[in-house]
Protein backbone atom coordinates (compact mmCIF):
# COMPACT_ATOMS: atom_id res chain seq x y z
CA UNK A 1 0.00 0.00 0.00
CA UNK A 2 3.31 2.11 0.72
CA UNK A 3 4.57 1.83 -3.03
CA UNK A 4 1.39 2.80 -4.08
CA UNK A 5 0.46 6.03 -2.48
CA UNK A 6 4.74 6.74 -3.27
CA UNK A 7 3.87 5.94 -6.94
CA UNK A 8 1.11 7.78 -6.83
CA UNK A 9 2.46 11.16 -5.13
CA UNK A 10 5.28 10.70 -7.51
CA UNK A 11 3.78 11.01 -10.28
CA UNK A 12 4.05 14.00 -12.41
CA UNK A 13 0.23 15.46 -11.62
CA UNK A 14 0.65 14.89 -7.96
CA UNK A 15 3.72 17.26 -7.95
CA UNK A 16 2.50 19.88 -10.71
CA UNK A 17 -0.51 20.35 -8.63
CA UNK A 18 1.41 20.81 -5.54
CA UNK A 19 3.56 23.44 -7.08
CA UNK A 20 0.81 25.30 -8.58
CA UNK A 21 -1.03 25.34 -5.15
CA UNK A 22 2.18 27.00 -3.46
CA UNK A 23 2.31 29.30 -6.54
CA UNK A 24 -1.31 30.17 -6.51
CA UNK A 25 -1.25 31.10 -2.44
CA UNK A 26 2.03 33.81 -3.46
CA UNK A 27 0.94 35.13 -6.09
CA UNK A 28 -2.80 35.88 -4.19
CA UNK A 29 -0.80 37.76 -1.39
CA UNK A 30 1.07 39.92 -4.29
CA UNK A 31 -2.53 40.29 -6.00
CA UNK A 32 -4.07 41.49 -3.04
CA UNK A 33 -1.44 44.00 -1.79
CA UNK A 34 -1.43 44.76 -5.45
CA UNK A 35 -5.31 45.98 -4.92
CA UNK A 36 -5.49 46.94 -1.20
CA UNK A 37 -2.63 49.06 -1.39
CA UNK A 38 -1.96 50.44 -5.00
CA UNK A 39 -5.44 50.36 -6.49
CA UNK A 40 -7.95 51.10 -4.10
CA UNK A 41 -5.91 54.48 -3.18
CA UNK A 42 -6.22 55.37 -6.77
CA UNK A 43 -9.67 54.56 -7.05
CA UNK A 44 -10.58 56.43 -4.03
CA UNK A 45 -8.82 59.38 -5.32
CA UNK A 46 -10.78 59.42 -8.21
CA UNK A 47 -14.07 58.82 -5.96
CA UNK A 48 -13.20 61.91 -3.65
CA UNK A 49 -10.70 60.46 -1.33
CA UNK A 50 -12.75 57.24 -0.28
CA UNK A 51 -11.05 54.89 2.05
CA UNK A 52 -12.64 51.58 0.62
CA UNK A 53 -11.13 49.86 3.47
CA UNK A 54 -13.48 51.60 6.00
CA UNK A 55 -16.25 51.59 4.28
CA UNK A 56 -19.11 50.46 6.48
CA UNK A 57 -22.64 50.26 7.59
CA UNK A 58 -22.98 50.03 11.31
CA UNK A 59 -24.77 47.70 12.78
CA UNK A 60 -24.80 48.59 16.77
CA UNK A 61 -22.07 50.57 17.78
CA UNK A 62 -19.25 49.77 20.35
CA UNK A 63 -20.17 50.65 24.14
CA UNK A 64 -16.96 51.84 25.93
CA UNK A 65 -17.60 50.94 29.93
CA UNK A 66 -16.55 54.23 32.12
CA UNK A 67 -12.50 53.62 31.68
CA UNK A 68 -12.29 54.03 28.24
CA UNK A 69 -11.99 50.30 27.66
CA UNK A 70 -14.18 48.69 24.74
CA UNK A 71 -16.99 46.51 26.64
CA UNK A 72 -18.68 45.64 23.69
CA UNK A 73 -16.82 45.79 19.95
CA UNK A 74 -18.89 47.82 17.03
CA UNK A 75 -21.04 45.32 15.02
CA UNK A 76 -20.67 46.21 11.49
CA UNK A 77 -20.61 45.18 7.50
CA UNK A 78 -17.59 46.05 6.29
CA UNK A 79 -18.66 46.67 2.47
CA UNK A 80 -15.34 48.23 1.85
CA UNK A 81 -12.95 45.02 2.23
CA UNK A 82 -15.79 43.14 0.28
CA UNK A 83 -15.55 45.60 -2.99
CA UNK A 84 -11.39 45.20 -2.50
CA UNK A 85 -12.26 41.18 -3.07
CA UNK A 86 -14.00 41.83 -6.05
CA UNK A 87 -11.82 44.14 -7.55
CA UNK A 88 -9.05 41.29 -6.66
CA UNK A 89 -11.41 38.29 -7.74
CA UNK A 90 -11.58 40.60 -11.45
CA UNK A 91 -7.83 40.73 -11.80
CA UNK A 92 -6.86 37.44 -10.77
CA UNK A 93 -9.52 36.24 -13.22
CA UNK A 94 -8.45 38.43 -15.96
CA UNK A 95 -4.40 37.59 -15.39
CA UNK A 96 -5.64 33.79 -15.50
CA UNK A 97 -7.46 34.53 -19.36
CA UNK A 98 -4.54 35.89 -20.57
CA UNK A 99 -2.47 32.75 -19.23
CA UNK A 100 -4.45 30.36 -20.79
CA UNK A 101 -4.72 32.33 -23.84
CA UNK A 102 -1.14 32.60 -24.28
CA UNK A 103 -0.98 29.28 -23.56
CA UNK A 104 -3.41 27.58 -26.06
CA UNK A 105 -1.86 29.57 -29.00
CA UNK A 106 1.47 27.97 -28.10
CA UNK A 107 -0.22 24.83 -28.57
CA UNK A 108 0.48 23.62 -32.35
CA UNK A 109 -2.57 22.04 -33.98
CA UNK A 110 -3.20 18.37 -33.90
CA UNK A 111 -2.55 16.61 -37.19
CA UNK A 112 -5.06 15.03 -38.51
CA UNK A 113 -4.59 11.60 -39.32
CA UNK A 114 -4.85 10.49 -42.70
CA UNK A 115 -7.97 9.22 -43.69
CA UNK A 116 -8.49 5.37 -43.94
CA UNK A 117 -8.86 4.14 -47.64
CA UNK A 118 -13.00 4.02 -48.93
CA UNK A 119 -13.48 0.03 -48.74
CA UNK A 120 -16.51 -0.97 -51.05
CA UNK A 121 -19.60 0.38 -50.77
CA UNK A 122 -22.37 -2.05 -49.53
CA UNK A 123 -23.43 -2.59 -53.26
CA UNK A 124 -20.48 -3.78 -54.75
CA UNK A 125 -20.10 -6.06 -51.82
CA UNK A 126 -23.35 -7.51 -52.78
CA UNK A 127 -22.11 -7.58 -56.10
CA UNK A 128 -19.17 -9.15 -55.62
CA UNK A 129 -20.83 -12.05 -53.10
CA UNK A 130 -23.38 -12.76 -56.01
CA UNK A 131 -20.88 -13.00 -58.56
CA UNK A 132 -18.96 -15.45 -56.35
CA UNK A 133 -22.06 -17.52 -55.59
CA UNK A 134 -23.19 -18.00 -59.71
CA UNK A 135 -19.32 -18.93 -59.67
Amino acid sequence: MFKEFKKFIMTGNVIDLAVAVILAGAVSLVVKGFVSDIMMPIIGEFTGGINFADLKIILSPAVEAAEGVEAKPENAIMYGRWIDSIINLVIVGFVLFMIVKGYNKTKRPKEEAPAAPAGPSDNELLTEIRDLLKK
